[in-house]
């Protein structure tokens, strides 16, 4: 246990001038070290946050939190029984059955693409589709009509443009006394959406769901129902809940599980940074080992005087504990606060480097997510300030096991 005297001379020891000045240095350079990895670790971890965090956002704004489907692909005739049940959980907001199918999309040129059929009363309920309309009117997808909406980077890669025809092949053929034919059909582009993320950019379109019913052959079946909650981490929940009320050959499945290796390797990278990371603070807490040696050569007659006067060797052994704890918890209240203000503030630190150096780092034609997102969490500060605390502990252990050996009188010959 400490006691006061210990804690006295600790804090003393910590406060006092250094006969070599060279010490002092070492001690600084020790605290510095910490200061600098604590706060490079916070805003690193953060920074990976915040691009998790705007990934998610980004994809599940087009994702389905929780998907009812049929079996091996087949059409889901009792959709209006699963959307039913759906709407009677809780944390369901939102059900809306939708068509998806595989197609060839010919305009200028040829491109491969996902066709989703969708009831457009209900799909904004699921998804943010309508708010991603960056050209055209969402609302001109009607029953009969053949209206398509593109992805932007589709319809670059297609050929086409708004108000423009374009074929679309489906997977299907057809009997005709010419023999067979694919089944297709011309729409014409009356919008074009940017999510922000490739995958649906790049490869979506949307129809409304009676055209792609006949589209597809499917009559009144659909491919299943989508489902949006209140509370995204609750669609483990929801799915099994659903699943089990449901009757009949019914498939339910969550984002998590259609999304599984893009979130797993999101939360590796987070956890290799932070091992990384704290691999730099565990440097900086082991040069207190250094600075501490020093130290304790620096004060052999101190040591000597005090064992002489009754101090016994666990009562040295902590103060120089205490002294290399002080240090460190300096570096880390320093490092801490320096990092929360620079997790906090990366985007605008991002920004004034760019009106510096004159170009941009991250450029929006380039990178869909072209500011850098900071998700600051006080769960991962904590484990970090935690762990750096643990370290630099562990670091004091051998220069106070050190002093504590000290013997008196050979350490008071030559004084």
């Amino acid at each position: 246990m400490i006691r006061a005297l210990e804690l006295m001379i600790g804090l003393r020891y910590t406060r006092a001038k250094r006969r070599n000045h060279f010490i002092s240095f070492i001690s600084l350079a020790s605290m510095l070290g910490i200061a600098l990895g604590v706060c490079a670790q916070i805003t690193i971890v953060s920074v990976i946050n915040g691009f998790g965090t705007e990934l998610r956002a980004r994809t599940l704004s087009m994702v389905a939190h929780a998907t009812v489907s049929g079996f091996g692909g087949e059409p889901l005739q009792q959709w209006p029984e699963a959307v039913a049940v759906a709407q009677k959980l809780p944390h369901v907001v939102g059900a809306a059955p939708y068509v998806e199918r595989e197609v060839m999309l010919q305009g200028g040129r040829v491109s491969g693409a996902i066709v989703r059929g969708i009831d457009p009363t209900l799909e904004p309920t699921v998804s943010a589709i309508r708010e991603e309309i960056k050209e055209g009117d969402f609302a001109a997808l009607q029953p009969g009509e053949f209206n398509i909406v593109l992805g932007k980077e589709l319809a670059l890669w297609a050929g086409a443009s708004l108000g423009d025809s374009v074929l679309v092949y489906a997977p299907q053929v057809r009997a005709t006394p010419a023999g067979l034919l694919p089944q297709m059909r011309r729409f014409r582009v009356v919008g074009l959406f940017e999510a922000g993320v490739s995958e649906f950019d790049r490869g979506m379109a949307f129809i409304h769901i009676q055209d792609a019913q006949k589209l597809f052959r499917q009559g009144d079946g659909v491919t299943g129902v989508r489902l949006k909650l209140d509370d995204l981490f609750q669609s483990r929940a929801v799915a099994e809940s659903l699943g089990a009320q449901l009757q009949g050959d019914f498939r339910v499945r969550d984002w998590t599980q259609d999304n599984r290796n893009l979130y797993q390797a999101l939360n590796t990278e987070k956890i290799t940074m932070f091992v990384i990371m704290s691999l730099v603070v565990a440097v900086a807490a082991f040069n207190l080992v250094s600075s501490l040696v020093m130290l304790v050569i620096d004060k052999q007659a101190d040591i000597a005087i005090l064992r002489t006067l009754g101090l016994s060797p666990g009562s040295v052994m902590q103060i120089f504990v205490i002294q290399g704890v002080v240090i460190a918890c300096v570096g880390i209240a320093i490092g801490t606060v320096g990092g929360i203000l620079l997790a906090e503030n990366a985007d605008r630190l991002m920004n004034f480097l760019e009106a510096i150096f004159g170009f941009d780092f991250m450029p929006a034609d380039v990178y869909y997510i072209s500011a850098l997102p900071s998700d600051l969490r006080m769960d991962d500060v904590l484990s970090i300030v935690g762990l750096s605390f643990v370290l630099s502990t562990l670091a004091t252990l051998y220069p106070a096991w050190k002093a504590a050996r000290t013997k008196p009188a050979e350490a008071l010959r030559y004084e």
